[in-house]
């Protein structure tokens, strides 16, 4: 038996062997005589037949650039994760039926392949409908067009379909060795995803497509075991995984009982659509609910997501917006999110030291009281124990008595022992540093601040429409997802009787759509906009216009934000307009339902592909002026200096998409206010490996009217960084380790471990400056700290004294080392530091180190 990890290079078997476990009911494959065997019992998945943990974060390769993936899969490995799951996206690899695509942020296998360079493991989720707030949850457009053709059941024609792409697939990862019974990084792989609510709503249909799913999956001898996450019932050898954010609590695990408790997705935020207000979810939050699902028995965790990136150029799902869980371990840019990334590393370090209690050690539960518990994983002959005190009170702390001794336990929180008697991590005590992203003017910004503009040309009438019929036709079935925008036109007379005779009144335009956003003319004047939601879709425009006497001409430019990419029937998901009436005129409403509409799908500047250099010569560019709508803006501008992230603040503008050197950086829409009265979001990423050094180029199409000369280019920095700790916490968990069975702790100190405050500036940088310290009970949050009634002084002196200067630096928290007085009415024994990193000034300059002797 095993007590360390070791990566997936170093496991590669002399010769296949089939795994005999103890439990009789397991499953184990072989499939080639080199590479390693992946099995499973009810305990864990089993590598080489040695049961294992695994810290899994999900990392979407189409998300970030190909410069970026190094540097984020490094870092989650830095994150104690041993695992990174990603799924494969079925419409950018086959944009066209037989049409394949595996390059640039698409090459799949360069990025699995990074992946086993850095000694560690893999799971690939093929779906191929993988929802993901991803565009049509994954599925190609081309799918809809297919006859007879429904989704995720029991239908021939979808089936050989999929078949189709999972076999390919499924090859292109054997023909580069890429599963580990080949040698390769990859454990684990996923057919379907989430279904079991559909198996529902197709009853009998669904049941026997899913079944067909499983044992299609297993016929492709990937050597590695297949999951179904959110399946209760898999077949076969398939294992069910759970997905949510409590599955510690919400679910019992697999029905069939040789079969492990894994969870694929454990939801380090909440994704967001426009419209949202902020929303996150705290680190101590989700290390509570991972330590939760240890203790019932789980022994794998995937974080969805790890490091959430972008949606760029036309990529989302409906109304979500280009950053992807921003709030994650590794932020939007790949920057560590504070105290996220470290707290859950430092549990996931907790969590190993306990790994043979975990995998081995016989489970029992002791109840405590109302809402407390402790779990406990034992060997008793090798003396080897783990326990799991849990207060599930969500607002009261609570000492509990364990085995004799007392353990002060906070509100909604999990200690664990890693020995039964020893603290080494509580999941709501944070030893971890805090840091504050920044977002930092560039100069860029101002010069050759010169815009310029392209119109669309004049609004067009009905008759210009080569696509005429009685009614308007549905959306999707005119664009077929190559472009957000369709044109619906029409034409009516009115009679001088016809018109209001009152002042008063003013004729009203209404649009009834299926959804998602439109713009409306009238006789060439813009009118209004509308717009539904993520929850309702389907929305009427209503506005009032002026008409004449004669022919009057109405123009909508309806557009989508991304196709649907969830539930039953999704190729019938329709947007568009549907219903057209005029209310206010003299002779009552007029509707225009069947009054005979032209469509004239997409833009003139996307025909001509004006966002690209290639196309930018095809129009002529005028002088840029402010507030109109249907517009094409463009600027050029020189990358700023430095390697910090770029990002772009639209808040001036209304919605639409923008480019820069061609490159689609996604959708925008600020227009659209959430509840607190502001964008959901404004600032949007521009991946330096866009950019060149000199005369970029940005185009925005604008919708709404804006202001394209206040955008804003700033770059991204977590240079505050923070700590806030109690005398309350435990050791940091790097104070101990396990020897002979035993936690220890390390450097021969004694059991009586400190607390102790760790500040590192990001790489190349070091503390500039102390910008805030405080023990005793000081309030707030990392770059908002103010001081409490218990306020000692002598704190700012002592972490500058110890942290100036310094990329890395160790204080700690105790009164004495501040003259703090634990008597003090309020009192919580805390110490706040707020620092600033910046650059090592060059040798020879002010403040930097002395030039060295010639």
């Amino acid at each position: 038996m095993r007590d360390s990890m070791s990566g997936p290079r170093a496991r590669l078997a002399a010769a296949a062997v089939l795994i005999m476990m103890a439990s009789g009911a397991a499953a184990a494959w072989e499939l080639t005589k080199k590479g390693t065997v992946v099995s499973y019992d009810r305990r864990s998945l089993m590598v080489d037949g040695h049961r294992e943990i695994f810290f899994s974060g999900s990392i979407h390769y189409p998300r970030s650039p190909p410069d970026m993936w190094p540097d984020l899969i490094a870092k989650a490995k830095e994150g104690g994760l041993n695992v990174i799951e990603s799924y494969v996206f079925w419409n950018i690899h086959e944009p066209e039926k037989g049409v394949l695509n595996f390059e640039g942020r698409y090459d799949m296998v360069k990025f699995f392949k990074m992946i086993q360079d850095n000694d560690m493991y893999a799971v690939v989720r093929i779906g191929p409908f993988i929802q993901a707030e991803w565009n049509h949850g994954g599925l190609p457009y081309w799918l809809r067009e297919v006859p007879d053709i429904i989704f995720r059941t029991n239908n021939e024609p979808f089936k050989s379909h999929m078949e189709k792409f999972v076999n390919l697939i499924v090859k292109k990862l054997k023909d580069a060795n890429l599963f580990a019974s080949q040698g390769g990084p990859i454990i684990l792989a996923q057919i379907e995803n989430e279904y079991q609510h559909l198996e529902a709503a197709f009853k009998e249909e669904g049941t026997k497509y899913i079944n067909w799913a499983a044992k299609m999956a297993e016929a492709t001898d990937t050597g590695v075991p297949w999951i179904m996450c959110k399946q209760t019932k898999a077949p076969g050898e398939v294992i069910p995984t759970c997905n949510g954010r409590n599955c510690g609590d919400t679910w019992p695990g697999p029905m069939n009982k040789t079969k492990p408790l894994l969870w694929t997705e454990n939801w380090t935020a909440q994704y967001r659509v426009f419209g949202d207000p902020p929303s996150q979810r705290s680190a101590e939050d989700i290390a509570f609910a991972v330590a939760r699902f240890f203790s019932v028995g789980g022994t794998m965790t995937n974080y969805y997501m790890y490091h959430g990136g972008t949606n760029f150029g036309r990529t989302a799902a409906a109304f979500v917006m280009p950053k992807y869980y921003d709030e994650a371990p590794l932020d939007e840019f790949g920057l560590y999110k504070e105290p996220k990334w470290g707290h859950l590393r430092d549990l996931h370090q907790a969590l190993r030291l306990c790994k043979k209690a975990l995998l081995w050690g016989t489970m029992s539960t002791q109840p405590l009281g109302k809402q407390f518990e402790a779990r406990v994983f034992e060997i008793k002959d090798q003396n080897v124990c783990v326990a799991f005190l849990s207060n599930h009170n969500t607002k009261d702390d609570v000492t509990l008595t364990f085995r004799g001794q007392p353990y002060f336990v906070p509100r909604h929180s999990i200690s664990i022992l890693a020995d039964c008697k020893t603290v080494v991590f509580s999941t709501q005590h944070v030893n971890s540093q805090h840091n504050q992203r920044t977002f930092h003017f560039a100069d860029q910004t101002v010069q050759n601040n010169v815009w310029q503009m392209f119109d669309e040309e004049k609004i067009p009438k009905f008759k210009q429409a080569k696509i005429r019929t009685r009614k308007a036709e549905e959306l999707y079935n005119l664009t077929k997802d190559k472009t957000d925008y369709v044109w619906y036109t029409s034409s009516f007379k009115l009679e001088a009787d016809d018109m209001p005779f009152r002042r008063d009144i003013r004729p009203v335009l209404e649009v009834n759509s299926h959804g998602h956003a439109s713009v409306a003319f009238v006789n060439n004047v813009f009118v209004g906009c509308g717009h539904g939601t993520k929850m309702n879709k389907a929305f009427m425009l209503q506005k009032p216009m002026d008409l004449k006497k004669g022919v009057n001409h109405i123009a909508v430019l309806a557009s989508t934000l991304g196709m649907m990419d969830s539930g039953a029937y999704l190729e019938h998901r329709e947007a568009g307009i549907d219903r057209v009436q005029i209310t206010g005129l003299n002779a009552g409403t007029l509707d225009l339902t069947n009054n005979g509409w032209g469509h004239i799908v997409g833009l003139i500047g996307e025909q001509k592909e004006i966002y690209s250099e290639k196309g930018m010569g095809s129009v002529a560019w005028k002088p840029a002026a402010r507030d109109k709508p249907l517009t094409w803006y463009k600027r050029n501008f020189d990358m700023p200096s430095g390697d910090d992230p770029v990002v772009l603040d639209l808040s001036p503008m209304g919605k639409g998409m923008m480019f820069v050197n061609g490159e689609g950086i996604g959708r925008y829409w600020i227009s659209y206010k959430h509840a607190l009265g502001r964008p959901s979001q404004q600032l949007y990423h521009v991946p330096r490996s866009f950019l060149r050094e000199k005369n970029n180029v940005l185009v925005i199409f604008e919708e709404e009217g804006g202001n394209p000369e206040a955008i804003m280019i700033l770059t991204v920095k977590r240079d505050t960084i923070c700590t806030f700790i109690s005398e309350k916490n435990p050791a940091h968990i790097k104070s101990w380790q396990r020897e002979d069975s035993q936690i220890t702790a390390k450097g021969g100190a004694g059991g009586d471990l400190k607390p102790q405050a760790t500040l590192t500036c990001p790489p190349k940088k070091v503390i500039q400056q102390v910008v805030f310290a405080s023990y005793g009970n000081p309030q707030g949050i990392c770059g908002n700290y103010t001081v409490g009634s218990c306020h000692t002084p002598r704190a700012h002196d002592v972490a500058a004294k110890a942290c100036v200067g310094q990329r890395t630096c160790t204080l700690p928290v105790s009164a004495d080392a501040y003259g703090g007085d634990l008597k003090c009415p309020g009192t919580t024994a805390t110490l706040a530091v707020q620092a600033k990193c910046s650059k090592r000034p060059p040798p020879g300059a002010p403040g930097g180190p002395a030039a060295a002797a010639q």
